[in-house]
């Protein structure tokens, strides 16, 4: 039997700004999906990364006073700081588009582009969203501006550049679609890439001029152009493994399963499938779209002051919580309201006092009370289980991260109830065979609590699991704030 494999990636974060609470949830997500795959027993490949080129980085830079080369380092360097207080896994991949195996391998896609006929050159006028790095048409707009960007103003561009023949590649993608309704998820968005699809794709521009964007990837055989970011940076996804130079290794893990945002719809499940195809490769496995977090009814901003930083949240909270949040409280894939105020709540009333409580009342009862240690049932023996494999294995299977912790907590909430209704700290006096095989009970289910923790609160999993095997909690889990 060959071994299973499970190839997973993130959006790139753009550099242009520092990390939000959008790209920690996009993180954390794809994080969970690569441990759940790896619980299931798949050897995983995961990557991510940072996109560094394009028009607003290079005028970020210069409106710092820095080289765009200085700017992207500092600001690449706390992204990949971030994966790591996130607790993501340690063999992530970490790919930066200023790589210089990346950038080969995006002029070697354009050449193959070139070649199938796929790319040539015109003038043309468009409206611009430097926000988006996106050309936009009229029905894009909302008051003449772009929805997503909407205190910005959009910018003319006239000018002669490289255009790739997206026009030609409506059918492979309606194909596509129709025969994978699993393409993209939630299928609201299968829906909605389909519906732009069929409105007659236009061809889109692919380079800019290099003397009003000189920070980019040079066009191939022309030098007075650089490639438009998003046909760039979207080639990371396969030139992390291996492609074009070691195909074997491409092969292996080829094709992708992409987490993206909102945003992100049309480029990651139309325009890179096109490019792929041009490009002589099969479309990607899957795209899963992200919505937005917003705040209090609002997009998170500055200006608004409604902005939460995720490395603030771990710092005061833990890791676990901001996993935790995450996973439960944000909803797989529609906006979601965070506040401050919010996870403050959450995490008093599901961690300190839910996960935290039991976990803290069941290990002294299994102390005090000299309950015989009983063999945990395997991981095995937990994944076979018909109730696990409905609720949590197949929630998972779908990307409902949110179902699966649901799940996690009924099950927590069960054994709430149980020592409620049972008592098993006043049966001590009168029935102490029922009370310690009732807190054995309670051990066996916290184990299998733990090992569902495993992809999605990793930390507080192995502390369960260690406090299980010792009958020893040194501290609370989860103190309440």
């Amino acid at each position: 039997m060959s071994e299973k494999k499970f190839y997973i990636t993130t959006t790139l974060p753009y550099v242009n700004a520092k990390a939000h609470m959008g790209h920690a949830m996009e993180f954390v997500r794809a994080d969970i999906i690569a441990r759940f795959k790896e619980w299931l027993g798949y050897s995983v490949f995961f990557n991510t990364g940072t996109d560094e080129h394009g028009l607003k980085i290079y005028r970020k830079a210069l409106e710092q006073g820095k080289d765009p080369q200085q700017y992207v380092d500092e600001v690449s360097k706390l992204f990949k700081d971030l994966t790591q207080k996130l607790g993501m896994k340690s063999d992530l991949n970490f790919v930066r588009t200023t790589d210089e195996k990346h950038m080969r391998a995006a002029q070697e896609f354009w050449r193959r582009c070139e070649k199938n006929g796929d790319i040539y050159k015109k003038n043309y006028k468009i409206l611009y969203c430097v926000g988006c790095e996106l050309e936009k048409t009229h029905s894009d707009l909302v008051e003449g501006r772009c929805p997503e960007h909407f205190d910005r103003e959009l910018e003319e561009i006239e000018e002669e550049n490289y255009f790739f023949r997206f026009s030609k590649y409506t059918q492979n993608l309606l194909e596509i679609y129709k025969k994978n309704p699993n393409f993209v998820r939630p299928d609201f968005r299968l829906k909605e890439i389909s519906s732009f699809v069929e409105r007659e794709l236009e061809d889109f521009s692919i380079s800019r001029l290099r003397e009003k964007q000189p920070w980019g990837i040079p066009v191939p055989g022309d030098e007075d152009h650089t490639m438009y970011v998003w046909f760039d940076a979207l080639v990371n996804y396969v030139s992390v493994i291996g492609w074009p130079e070691n195909m074997d290794v491409f092969d292996n893990w080829w094709p992708v399963t992409q987490y993206a945002g909102k945003d992100n719809l049309r480029q990651q499940s139309a325009m890179w499938q096109a490019m792929l195809l041009s490009a002589g490769l099969s479309p990607s496995r899957q795209i899963i779209i992200n919505g937005f977090v917003i705040s209090d009814g609002q997009k998170m901003s500055k200006s608004i002051g409604n902005v939460i930083d995720p490395l603030v949240l771990i710092e005061e909270y833990g890791l676990d919580a901001l996993r935790y949040y995450i996973a439960r409280e944000i909803h797989p894939f529609e906006d979601s309201d965070m506040t401050e105020d919010k996870f403050k709540n959450c995490y008093n009333a599901n961690l300190a006092n839910s996960l935290g409580n039991t976990l803290s009342r069941v290990i002294k009862m299994y102390s005090s009370y000299e309950v015989e240690s009983r063999d945990f049932p395997s991981l095995q023996e937990i994944q076979k289980d018909r109730e696990v494999e409905e609720n949590f294995i197949s929630a998972l299977n779908e990307f409902n991260i949110q179902k699966a912790t649901d799940y996690i907590w009924k099950r927590i909430a069960n054994m709430e109830r149980f020592i409620q209704d049972q008592q098993p700290f006043k049966t001590i006096k009168t029935s102490p065979a029922k009370a310690k095989e009732d807190v054995a009970y309670l051990m066996q289910e916290l184990w299998v609590v733990s090992q569902l923790l495993q992809p999605i609160m990793p930390n507080s999993a192995i502390l369960i699991e260690k406090a299980l095997r010792t009958g020893l909690l040194d501290s609370p889990l989860f103190l309440r704030k």
